[in-house]
């Protein structure tokens, strides 16, 4: 009975008006603008339906904005969390329909952040209020932490942490994409830059210096092994696939014009690691930096000795005294996997509502990439899980869309999950 009130205050009109709403303020994070625009729309919608808000600037332009509903008694609070930024849309032009027009066509919306979060934003926003407008009485308290940068470096959920609002939370949904799939468990991400130096030189005359192209070919070669290493000892994992060691960017020189006759100073790659459940970032880590170590002693060896000895120290008289390669690993983020047990209330309360809703057993899954659920949980220990609309395929892609379908859903599954969750074992 309960269910079916809350389920009469989800109004499709106003979950695709509020969708549309959100696309319609671009919210790529640029130099000079960010997220605020479309952060004091919500924070003026949320406090037009009666819940507390506060607003934090995390950067210039970019506020977190936190608000609450309180039930009639103590009790758990728990956190829906979503993010305002979208990655870039890209040439508009190449585009079906305008990527900030919010359009509806047929049961789909179109745009950028439609799938990848704004639907699930709204669903979340729309789920609240739901809640709020039936008078359904629950204990504790729903926390809307609506984060910047959630695309970028994570910097909203950091400073949603570190300024102590991550107290006291006891479980959160993490509204992000995944075909409304109950979500215990996602990658972990070390993020790496790799710069081997040596000694510009003619290209006539490589001998007079040192590459640092071949060296840092070797060390990816030799990355490549321990990835597949990896793979041997851990298997595929049933909802993540495999770990994953990724060079997504090769550069040379690393300042500077790029000339075919002229050997490089430096060579630069920019690593993207993926990890699952089994992999210590610490291990890997020191395996990453022993490769590159021995590297370097091994290229710094091969100038002393080997056929082309002689001819390298005639031609560095003079010229390159004391010549040596040097290479640094530099891992500037680190984002653990997270695993959450199915034994969790916040899980067996999303499982119930699941099955209550649709009548059938959810699908467990795994995200694959990090999310800001990855700081809550690695941080401040709260259990999470990750549900919401739209296709794994969908995001970061031109045409980006959601099923208003889904979305309904979406919205109702959160709802149904709060009360269930908030109001366990009453």
């Amino acid at each position: 009975m309960k269910f079916d009130r809350i389920l009469k205050e989800i109004k499709k009109e106003e979950l695709i008006k509020l969708t549309q709403d959100l696309i319609r303020i671009p919210s790529v994070r640029r130099q000079g603008q960010g997220e605020q625009e479309v952060a004091l729309y919500l924070a003026r919608f949320l406090e037009g339906i009666g819940l507390d808000v506060v607003i934090e600037d995390v950067e210039p332009g970019s506020p977190n904005v936190i608000a609450v509903l309180q039930g009639e008694s103590e009790g758990p609070c728990l956190m829906f969390e979503c993010h305002t930024d979208v990655v870039t849309e890209g040439d508009p032009s190449e585009w079906k329909h305008g990527p900030f027009e919010g359009k509806l066509v047929g049961n789909r919306i179109y745009g950028r952040g439609a799938c990848d979060t704004k639907g699930n934003l709204a669903a979340a926003v729309v789920a609240v209020q739901a809640i709020s407008q039936s008078g359904i009485p629950f204990k504790g308290k729903i926390l809307l932490g609506i984060l910047v940068d959630e695309e970028g470096m994570m910097s909203g959920v950091k400073h949603f942490i570190r300024q102590g609002w991550a107290n006291g939370i006891h479980a959160a949904m993490i509204c992000e994409p995944g075909d409304n799939q109950l979500c215990i468990t996602q990658k972990g991400a070390l993020r790496a830059e790799l710069i081997t130096s040596g000694k510009m030189s003619h290209g006539a005359m490589p001998l007079a210096g040192l590459n640092p192209i071949p060296p840092m070919i070797s060390i990816l070669e030799k990355i490549k092994q321990l990835e597949e290493e990896e793979i041997e000892r851990l298997g595929k994992n049933d909802f993540l696939g495999y770990p994953s060691i990724t060079p997504t960017v090769l550069q040379a020189p690393v300042k500077g014009e790029p000339q075919l006759n002229v050997v490089p100073y430096q060579c630069r790659a920019l690593l993207d690691i993926r990890t699952v459940p089994g992999q210590s970032h610490e291990a890997l880590k020191k395996q990453l930096e022993d490769i590159v170590q021995e590297e370097e002693g091994s290229v710094n060896a091969s100038l002393h000795s080997g056929p082309f000895k002689e001819i390298r120290e005639t031609l560095e008289k003079g010229l390159s005294k004391g010549m040596s390669f040097q290479s640094k690993l530099d891992v500037f983020e680190d984002r653990p996997w997270t695993k959450t047990s199915r034994e969790e209330k916040i899980v067996q309360a999303v499982s119930k509502t699941i099955q209550s809703v649709t009548g059938e057993e959810p699908v467990y899954g795994g995200v694959p990439g990090a999310t800001d659920g990855t700081f809550l949980s690695a941080w401040a220990g709260i259990p999470i899980v990750t549900l919401g609309a739209g296709k794994w395929m969908i995001p970061h892609q031109k045409d980006e869309w959601v099923s208003v379908e889904e979305l309904e859903l979406t919205t109702k599954i959160y709802a149904g999950s709060a009360l269930e969750f908030l109001n366990f074992g009453t």
